[in-house]
């Protein structure tokens, strides 16, 4: 089995206040569970960022890949200073846990975060309990909250066996 290596890293200066205040913001806006999201978003925003700054001397069809890629998920991209113009915001923006919240199905983004991890979400049919999942486009309207199946009750069933007999 291949050991799993950690997909972000910690801030070069742990005490710089700014960025403290900026991350306590977005924790709370967003309600993350901690930091260490908001690092691996950056993480994530960064790897698409150096992809794009790759792809500049590359022949058009191949931005254009990554350029539909990166509007499968809903960013609004056209060219290359489109896609280095990406921020955390427009990622976090795209997460399960926030377009939940948007489309007023939770009505704050922890009770959203739990309704992800406690399984009561279908996307497209399938349950999805990452409340990092970043939502397609065409996923996007097919959100909804699992319906829950009336049980039987043994008390129903005896009525049900008097009634036959």
């Amino acid at each position: 089995m291949k050991r799993k290596h950690k997909t972000y890293s910690k801030p070069k200066r742990p005490f710089n206040k700014e960025r403290i205040l900026e991350e306590n913001k977005i924790r709370e806006e967003f309600g993350l569970k901690n930091k260490k999201e908001i690092w691996k978003i950056e993480s994530k925003v960064k790897k698409i960022k150096e992809r794009a700054k790759e792809l500049i001397p590359a022949n058009p069809e191949e931005q254009e890949g990554l350029f539909k890629k990166l509007r499968k998920y809903g960013f609004n991209v056209k060219s290359i200073p489109d896609v280095l113009s990406l921020s955390k915001i427009d990622y976090i923006k795209r997460r399960l846990q926030t377009i939940l919240v948007d489309k007023k199905i939770a009505t704050t983004p922890k009770g959203a975060r739990q309704l992800i991890v406690h399984r009561k979400i279908l996307v497209g049919g399938e349950v999805v309990n990452s409340p990092s999942y970043i939502v397609p486009v065409e996923l996007e309207n097919k959100i909804s909250l699992k319906i829950k199946r009336e049980q039987s009750k043994p008390e129903k069933l005896l009525e049900k066996n008097e009634a036959t007999n």
